[in-house]
């Protein structure tokens, strides 16, 4: 929508307020000149909105008395959907930089619709609570996210003003393949010609200043998949740590504790050593056994769910820090073998030992009273 459009219909907001407005209020709320305000008028006169035109010192422009923009024919399910997707979008951080844009969407939705059926949904945003947390916003311009949806759409490609997370600023041409939501930020995903043929980059559409949609056309690869993409992208991003783990278990539950965007996962092939033993399951030189929970007879480490197949699987996290990680892998549960960093055999020693005193806590009798 056009800067023109949107304050034409500002117009029509304010005029419903009701009364006469002088044309010079009009023109400071809508940022304008006069002569201006006065072609927005004609405009809603085109449009079939009965605006008059008042003569004189205290003149001005007003609606037709009991002028109203028809009520929004919603269903009740239809308008609570509306309604909680602006709540929900709000929540999530995937709003655009007018950070005001759902309330005063939302407000508009009430307004329009029929009485009864505003009223009763003013009272669900009142009243609703949940449970988590709202996500900080890192939300791209409303005509940055549109204009990449559309050339993505057509297949067209796009010149965009790019500034990296070390704060380098660059001006590239990108194939827009598609538009990702994820951890309440905006990604773009595509081919980016200058880093090399067929190379595909992902973007942050917040760190995006300028989109501007450039002559020709391109074909997205067969099979591609933004989402996966974009989380395999975010999983490689460096960071301070690169961590590589082996582990016994199933893809499915390393997953549930381990998402696609903090490792990457690639089963270990079964293979059989002269000797009978599994390779996978033979510390390399860099591992320290003393630090390992591997499987042994006798371990009380859960099996895996029958549907579910099982054998090593290699685990790569790059982070900036380790504390968190050797509490997932004692909630995994599994055997697994640390291949470095050596800070995190540290680091799960650490945290095998305090778990330790904890459990053997619990078996000292308290102190009873002394005996008089």
């Amino acid at each position: 929508m056009t800067t023109s459009t949107t304050r034409v219909l500002a117009l029509l907001e304010i005029l419903q307020g009701g009364g006469t407005l002088t044309v010079p209020d009009l023109a400071a709320r809508l940022g304008v000149d006069e002569r201006t305000v006065r072609r927005y008028a004609g405009h809603l006169l085109d449009l079939g909105v009965p605006v008059y035109s008042v003569r004189g010192r205290y003149g001005g422009y007003r609606l037709a008395p009991g002028y109203r923009m028809p009520p929004l024919m919603l269903t009740e399910d239809e308008a609570l959907a509306v309604l909680l997707g602006l709540l929900a979008a709000q929540r999530a951080g995937l709003v655009t930089t007018s950070a005001a844009a759902s309330e005063s969407a939302a407000a508009k939705l009430r307004r329009v619709l029929p009485k009864a059926l505003g009223r009763r949904l003013a009272a669900l945003p009142a009243t609703a609570d949940f449970t988590a947390r709202p996500r900080p916003a890192a939300a791209p311009e409303a005509g940055v996210l549109l204009g990449l949806a559309e050339a993505a759409l057509h297949q067209r490609p796009v010149a965009i003003t790019y500034t990296d997370r070390k704060g380098r600023g660059s001006e590239r041409t990108v194939l827009p393949y598609g538009l990702v939501a994820h951890a309440g930020r905006w990604y773009l995903t595509g081919a980016d010609p200058a880093a090399g043929e067929g190379e595909v980059r992902t973007f942050r559409l917040d760190r995006i200043t300028a989109a501007t949609v450039r002559p020709g056309s391109f074909t997205v690869p067969p099979a591609f998949d933004p989402v996966t993409t974009v989380l395999d992208s975010l999983a490689q991003t460096p960071w301070t740590h690169t961590v590589s783990l082996r582990v016994h278990d199933s893809v499915q539950h390393l997953r549930r504790h381990l998402p696609a965007d903090i490792a990457t996962l690639s089963t270990i092939p079964v293979t059989t050593a002269p000797d009978g033993t599994d390779p996978a399951e033979t510390d390399p030189a860099d591992a320290d056994q003393a630090a390992v929970g591997r499987a042994h007879p006798g371990s009380l480490s859960r099996p895996a769910p029958a549907d579910e197949p099982t054998g090593w699987v290699r685990v790569r996290i790059r982070a900036e820090r380790l504390d968190w990680i050797p509490p997932v892998l004692a909630a995994l549960d599994r055997p697994f073998v640390i291949e470095h960093p050596a800070e995190l055999r540290t680091l799960v020693k650490e945290l095998a030992h305090r778990l330790g005193a904890h459990a053997a806590a619990g078996q000292e009798r308290p102190p009873g009273p002394e005996a008089g």
